[in-house]
């Protein structure tokens, strides 16, 4: 029946009609993505038409922490905002969060409200819409019922939500032509504590953007029109994801229940040919993905790039770099709008990190910056990085940052998930290092050194740079010179500096950007607020700090990081020695990465910079090392249920098959060698997976009567996962040899190639 099931499934991928999607046009004329954007946003244009000017103008100052929020100003944003929304056919409303499990969260509530009157004694009930102030700034869902660590338990219940101003509302389309009005907020504790993402999110941007406006006020004077006023952080975050058969997907249970196949091998061919890459998008993706763009713009998303990556059915996405906050918000937007969209195109997107062994595995490249209101990028080296000393104090910060708090950063992308991707010749491993290419490491080298730039060991002819980099010569007639980036790429290295930001690219495909971000956000404002103390010890009395000042704080922190700068291959076996001898720490496992959450000096920063409390900082690590555990549990249960209910009597019918025919073959006379063979080969495979599996039971088990999580975490990670990696070396064995028409489950080839 499940080989029929896989027929069916095949034969109807190939021939169902497509879904059409009408794409807004004007006079038979197709409008570009741009004419849509942002329509079902409730921008600051939207708000500056519909709230009165002074109403709106003490917004702005509220959106920018110099006011605080007023009953007066609540209500009439509110008024407005229920006007807007119900016009584009909005029922309910709701405060869209980020609990601490790598998701959104939202309760809708109705704008339907019930008001009462007495005529002549009697109750006359009218329905209205109503919304409030009150009920636009908060509302109460349970906390105990998120991940909260221990500060939360079932009968400290309360928590609320509290929108955030700077973040914009929006509506999302609901069922039967209605819509919901999205109203983006934090999510704290009956006692103020954090108990999402964007709240930490929230203060590292404050400390971060404090400390860097501070280092440019005493390195610019007070008299320079250019002086900023505004300092924020820019992500921007490419997605990479697979797109599979829904139909199919649905007869993997371990796809279902943990997004990543337990059991399962490779096709002959899969990605080796280095094929699918940059190739031609099949025609069913790229109808999705076209109706996801349209869907993503009406919400204000900039997505900008589409294309295939390197595995089969894998995909990926990038938006146009924004501020941080918004950045974040879309991020989250994108992966729910995929998933809603894929589901109409019969599709499935998988967002897990490894979701196929053998194959790439999917991350989320966080490409991270500071920009300034006078439209300054602070990462952006210029012509002359050499001479461009306030690019060189930022960029210096950011190499200390790692320095410091590498291991912070390891533990800001460590998940059961991720554990699979890092490392496996496709992503960085559990070393965090910088790479800045030849130009600006010989920069660098010079100015610790004190000695003009060599620019034979920059590798090109810096004295040419033109447009951020230098002039490449094609030796073709036809073809013009074109400009090449101050840096090459380096797709080993965890972070990277790629001409005008770093990437970070050790982040996992299905978390949210969040937390890595916050804690890349904190390392470097307490690198910065070291910086800026030496500056000022450096100037003395002087108004600013003068070039010399500058060049001697950035000569020290050039010296002091010099260990985190690598540029050769991380996948490499010499550099894990090297690493080692350079004091960098290589944390292979997640349990590992959650502890370094409460080292010392990573905790200290944390806390110093006011971005976590201790508390909040120990029941982040506590719901890390809980989920972890919990996934790979999940893991094992699952493959013990598929072995035992499917693969095994696949199995068991495949040897009666064969021992039937066999005792056949002996019983008319033919030579049965063939059928005893394969069937001699497989009896030790069932056997050996049987006892496997049994074990595996009995272990977990065990492990169910343990109660220190970090213990059952450590458990999971080194004997839980070896035994289930053992199990499915067996299994696959038996997909290769059992019977096509016997294996309950779709294999690599339908699931790569149906799309």
């Amino acid at each position: 029946m499940a080989h029929q099931a896989r027929l069916n499934t095949v034969v109807e991928s190939l021939t169902k009609s497509p879904r059409h999607v009408e794409f807004p046009s004007k006079n038979g004329q197709v409008q570009p993505l741009s004419s849509n954007f942002g329509k079902n946003v409730f921008t600051r244009t939207e708000m500056a038409k519909m709230l009165p000017k002074p109403v709106y103008k003490t917004f702005v100052e509220i959106s920018k922490g110099k006011k605080t929020m007023d009953k007066a100003t609540a209500d009439a944003i509110a008024h407005a905002v229920k006007v807007w929304a119900i016009e584009r056919g909005a029922t309910h409303f709701t405060h869209w969060f980020q609990p601490l499990n790598d998701g959104t969260a939202e309760k809708h509530d109705s704008f339907l409200s019930l008001k009462s009157t007495f005529v002549d004694g009697s109750e006359v009930v009218t329905a209205i819409d109503t919304f409030s102030g009150s009920q636009l700034l908060q509302s109460e869902p349970d906390a105990s019922s998120f991940p909260s660590g221990g500060m939360r338990t079932t009968f400290e219940a309360r928590g609320y939500t509290v929108w955030d101003s700077k973040s914009p509302m929006f509506i999302s389309e609901g069922p039967h032509g209605t819509s919901i009005l999205y109203i983006p907020s934090v999510f704290i504790s009956y006692n103020g504590e954090a108990l999402d993402e964007k709240s930490v999110l929230l203060r590292s941007c404050e400390a971060l953007e404090k400390v860097a406006l501070d280092i440019l006020n005493v390195i610019t004077p007070a008299e320079d029109e250019a002086r900023s006023k505004l300092v924020y952080v820019t992500l921007g975050t490419e997605q990479e994801y697979f797109l599979i058969d829904r139909a199919l997907y649905t007869l993997r249970p371990d796809l279902k229940i943990t997004g990543r196949t337990l059991i399962g091998g490779l096709p002959p061919r899969h990605q080796q040919l280095e094929d699918h890459y940059f190739g031609k998008i099949p025609t069913r993706v790229l109808s999705a993905i076209s109706e996801c763009e349209l869907e993503l713009a009406k919400l204000g998303v900039p997505i900008k790039t589409r294309h295939n990556e390197v595995a089969p059915a894998q995909f990926e996405v990038a938006p146009i770099f924004e501020d941080v906050l918004s950045a974040v918000d879309h991020n989250l937007l994108t992966m729910d709008v995929f998933h809603r969209v894929a589901h109409r195109h019969k599709l499935k997107v998988l967002f897990h990190e490894k979701p196929f062994k053998g194959v790439n595995g999917s991350g989320k490249h966080c490409n991270w910056s500071l920009s300034t209101d006078t439209g300054d990028n602070l990462l952006d080296p210029g012509n002359n990085p050499e001479k461009n000393l306030r690019f060189l104090i930022f960029l210096v910060a950011v190499l200390k940052a790692v320095l410091d708090h590498g291991d912070l950063l390891r533990a800001g992308v460590a998940s059961a998930s991720n554990d699979h991707r890092l490392g496996a010749q496709e992503a960085p491993p559990g070393i965090i290092s910088v790479f800045l290419g030849s130009q600006l490491t010989e920069v660098l080298n010079a100015i610790e050194e004190n000695r003009p730039i060599n620019y034979e060991l920059a590798g090109n002819d810096l004295k040419n740079v033109r447009v951020k980099g230098t002039v490449l010569d094609l030796k073709v007639t036809s073809l013009p010179p074109i400009a090449r980036d101050l840096t090459d790429r380096n797709r080993t290295s965890p972070f990277a500096f790629t001409g005008n930001k770093f990437e970070f690219r050790a982040v996992g495909s299905k978390q949210s950007p969040s937390f890595p971000v916050t804690l890349l956000n904190s390392a470097v404002a307490k690198a910065l607020n070291d910086i800026l103390n030496d500056l000022k010890q450096q100037k003395g009395d002087k108004p600013v700090a003068s070039e010399e000042d500058q060049m001697a704080v950035i000569r020290k922190y050039i010296k002091i990081t010099k260990n985190i700068r690598f540029e050769g291959d991380n996948y490499s076996q010499e550099w894990i020695e090297e690493a080692a001898r350079r004091g960098l720490p290589n944390i292979v496992k997640s349990p590992e990465a959650f502890a370094r959450l409460l080292r010392k000096e990573n905790a200290d920063m944390l806390k110093d910079m006011g971005v976590f409390s201790d508390a909040e900082l120990h029941s982040r690590y506590h719901i890390l090392t809980e989920k972890y555990a919990k996934e790979v549990t999940i893991e094992a249960q699952t493959i013990i249920t598929m072995v035992i209910q499917q693969v095994l009597p696949a199995a068991y019918q495949y040897r009666h098959d064969l021992a039937e025919a066999a005792s056949f073959m002996k019983n008319i006379g033919v030579e049965a060698s063939p059928e005893i063979d394969l069937l001699n080969e497989l009896t030790p495979i069932v056997a050996t997976l049987q006892k496997d599996i049994t074990a595996l039971k009995y272990l977990l088990v065990e492990l169910n009567e343990v109660e220190d999580v970090v213990k059952l975490a450590d458990a999971c990670c080194h004997q839980v996962l070896a035994k289930m990696d053992a199990i499915r070396e067996l299994t696959d064995k038996l997909e290769r040899n059992v019977a096509d028409k016997l294996w309950p489950f779709p294999k690599y080839t339908e699931l790569f190639l149906n799309i």
